[in-house]
């Protein structure tokens, strides 16, 4: 009997079971959460409920104080001499400057002295200054990093913009042209235009024309009733000797 037991119990070396329980890892079958789509994300976002800021309480931040800076005296010797450039000239051009060399703004400074052309090197803060509380207020935008202006007492913009062509660091931004602001497209379009002694010349050639046509039309008539009056005086002289044909008169138109 305890032989047997103890058969059962401490099975033989080499004998496996029949049957072996071996346990892996769980295999249940969980419901993940299924992704937002994206358009209901963004849906999601902007209807988001954002509750207001309480308000701040009086006397919690201290009062801002407001610094007026005073305009020192060479700010303002420099703002009359921007106002003396915009009343006596026609033309201000403004440029950026992108780093050009000495040499290649002498050169330029030289080319633009054959035409009338000055150039005038102004901080910005005093254009800012100055163009804040006057008419030519919507050129402040264009007065952001190196700056220049270049100036003359006619408008020459078709010579400023061949002056332009040989020095590519200086980049035409805008223009005041006889107090119109025009843009760079704009003033290169102004200096398409002919000039005022051409287009005088037109006029002159086009009410001469009209004029010429008008007295031309206003003589036909008189002239074509002295014409008959003339032929009917010769048919009814004695010395005629018969009916002759009424002459032809050219029309001019």
């Amino acid at each position: 009997m305890a032989a047997t037991l103890c058969g059962r119990l401490f099975p033989k070396q080499g004998w496996l079971p029949l049957t072996q329980s071996v346990r892996h890892g769980s295999k249940a079958v969980t419901r993940h959460k299924k992704p937002m789509h994206i358009l209901k994300q963004k849906l999601m976002a902007v209807t988001q409920y954002i509750p207001p800021k309480p308000p701040i309480p009086r006397g919690a931040y201290p009062p801002k104080i407001i610094t007026v800076k005073e305009e020192t005296g060479l700010m303002l010797i420099l703002k009359k001499q921007v106002k003396t450039v915009f009343q006596d000239c026609k033309m201000i051009a403004v440029i950026q400057n992108n780093s050009i060399n000495s040499e290649d703004m002498l050169t330029l400074k030289r080319r633009l002295h054959k035409h009338g052309i000055t150039i005038k090197f102004i901080p910005n803060e005093v254009m800012r200054s100055f163009l804040q509380n006057g008419i030519y207020y919507n050129l402040l935008p264009l007065f952001i990093g190196h700056t220049v202006l270049m100036v003359s007492k006619e408008p020459k913009a078709k010579e400023l913009l061949l002056s332009l062509k040989g020095s590519p660091q200086m980049v035409l931004l805008g223009a005041c042209v006889e107090n119109t602001l025009l843009s760079a497209e704009g003033l290169l379009s102004y200096s398409r235009l002919p000039s005022v002694s051409v287009v005088q010349g037109e006029l002159v050639s086009g009410l001469t024309m009209l004029t010429s046509r008008t007295a031309a039309l206003l003589q036909r008539h008189p002239a074509h009733l002295s014409a008959l009056l003339q032929q009917y005086v010769r048919q009814q002289s004695p010395e005629a000797g018969g009916e002759q044909e009424a002459p032809k008169v050219e029309e001019t138109v």
